[in-house]
């Protein structure tokens, strides 16, 4: 890879604190949680949360974590003690049903935790930081203007 090339993609990976690259992490980061995947046989799409809550607590602990992540990202953008307190909500009530056995299980097939709160982002993010809209899938920053 040349020089160049390299310099186009890196600056292209979300690794700034900038809102346009949180925007990015967030939404990757919800991807994978939820909708990474195929269900077989279906059309419907699920991700880590679904597959990895089937392990007993440990799975529901592991997948909370990754959702609270996202919280912290949204904290460290500077949203209100309410939107955060939203989106705490939705993860502990995803991972306190997801607990239950069985219930729990399609539950997480059911209740996204994490698409709720990335669209709690999104619309913050459109109102203070409207430099971070997506442009038919893809992110502009004022970096690439």
């Amino acid at each position: 890879m040349n020089p160049q090339e390299f310099e186009r993609v890196a600056s292209r990976l979300p690794v700034g604190r900038d809102p346009a690259s949180v925007r990015r992490r967030i939404e990757a980061m919800e991807a994978l949680l939820e909708r990474a995947f195929h269900f077989p046989g279906t059309g419907y799409r699920i991700g880590l949360d679904s597959v990895v809550g089937l392990v007993p607590v440990l799975g529901d602990l592991v997948t909370a974590a990754m959702g609270g992540w996202l919280i912290w990202e949204a904290r460290n953008l500077g949203m209100s003690k309410f939107q955060l307190a939203r989106m705490t909500g939705n993860v502990a009530f995803d991972t306190a049903l997801g607990l239950v056995p069985l219930v729990g299980d399609a539950f997480d097939l059911l209740f996204r935790s994490n698409t709720r709160n990335l669209r709690i982002v999104k619309r913050w993010l459109d109102k203070h930081h409207p430099e971070t809209r997506a442009i038919e899938g893809e992110v502009i920053s004022k970096r690439e203007i």
